[in-house]
């Protein structure tokens, strides 16, 4: 991998990592919540369940679900049912601080595992791979590894700043206005990011 194509891709990386999205949205919620002690399971969750899942799509399931375009629509319509749903428990959520949808925070395992139907996640690792690797062999896997390295380290300082947001705005949530307001606002944005992965769904349901 060039030096160029290294820093394109962190580049990328960057900009996915600290825009709003899904994860960034969770973890900025469950800061609130609960602090960031009592989230550090589902940040962790997510710094290495993101790189594992783009290591794999590397390897050869993007190319997999990239064939098949109804299995690409199964998989965005399972992310996108899952993300309104979640959206709807966090705008009708009227729990206090250290409460929450199932009063406790998401497991390591649980925000790993939700790598795999987080649209946001699927973007980035299928386009980061389309975008920046080139060859096959050992060649291919070494710039995948390279690439999911470079989205471990943007990963921790994004999870960090969105955890610590939440945590920091923390003491302002006690009155109950505030923290219905708080609230509303993370569904607004959980559902911006379902906007895109809506419209490629109808697109594909108009193809079927």
């Amino acid at each position: 991998m060039s030096a160029q194509t290294f820093f394109a891709a962190l580049l990328f990386a960057l900009v996915m990592a600290f825009t709003p999205g899904p994860n960034n949205v969770m973890l900025a919620s469950s800061g609130a919540r609960f602090g960031i002690a009592r989230t550090m399971p589902h940040l962790l969750g997510v710094l290495v369940g993101f790189p594992v899942m783009l290591f794999l799509v590397g390897l050869g399931l993007a190319s997999i679900l990239l064939a098949s375009p109804l299995l690409q629509l199964a998989m965005k319509t399972l992310s996108c049912t899952y993300l309104l749903w979640l959206t709807f428990q966090i705008a009708r959520s009227s729990s206090g601080i250290g409460e929450g949808i199932g009063n406790k925070p998401l497991t390591f395992l649980q925000a790993a595992a939700f790598q795999w139907i987080n649209p946001k996640a699927w973007l980035m690792a299928v386009g980061a791979i389309s975008a920046y690797t080139a060859g096959h062999g050992s060649q291919l896997y070494f710039q995948v590894a390279i690439i999911a390295l470079i989205t471990l380290g943007v990963t921790l300082p994004s999870t960090l700043t969105w955890t610590a947001f939440g945590a920091g705005i923390r003491r302002f949530l006690r009155a109950p206005l505030a923290l219905r307001l708080f609230n509303l606002a993370m569904a607004l944005l959980l559902l911006a990011s379902t906007v895109p992965i809506l419209v490629e769904i109808w697109d594909g349901l108009k193809q079927v």
